[in-house]
C-alpha cells in the first residue's frame, strides 16, 4: 500500500504543522503520508503540554531541573519530534537539525 506523500510546514515556536506555506511563519518543510503528519501534531501537542508544566514547575524555587519528571517529559517531545522532522524533511530541515546536534545517530536511522 502506497501512502501519498503531501508537504507540510512545521512551525516549532507555535507547535503546530500547516499544509500551505502562506498560513504561518514555518521553520521546517517535511514530505510524509497523512498518517505520520497527524503524529508530528501530536507530538507538538505534546510538547506544549510538557511545555505548560514545565513553566508551573518553574515557580518551584527548590526544585532542581534533572530531578523535574516535567523537564523530562518536554525534552522527550521534542526530541521525537525533531527525530520525524528529520526523517521526513526536506534538505535544508535535515542540515538544520544536523547542526543543532540534538539527535544520536541511531535516531536519525529510525
Amino acid at each position: 500500500m502506497t501512502h501519498l506523500m503531501k508537504t507540510y510546514y512545521i512551525d516549532i515556536e507555535n507547535k503546530v504543522i500547516h499544509q500551505t506555506p502562506e498560513a504561518a511563519e514555518w521553520h521546517f518543510k517535511i514530505f510524509a503520508p497523512e498518517e505520520e503528519a497527524a503524529k508530528i501534531s501530536d507530538e507538538l501537542r505534546k510538547n506544549y503540554n510538557a511545555d505548560l508544566k514545565t513553566y508551573v514547575r518553574s515557580h518551584i524555587p527548590f526544585l532542581e531541573y534533572h530531578h523535574d519528571p516535567q523537564n523530562d517529559e518536554y525534552d522527550e517531545a521534542i526530541e521525537k519530534v525533531y527525530e520525524m522532522i528529520y526523517r521526513y524533511g526536506d534538505e535544508e530541515a535535515k542540515e538544520h537539525i544536523e547542526r543543532m546536534g540534538i539527535l544520536s545517530e541511531k535516531e536519525k536511522q529510525s
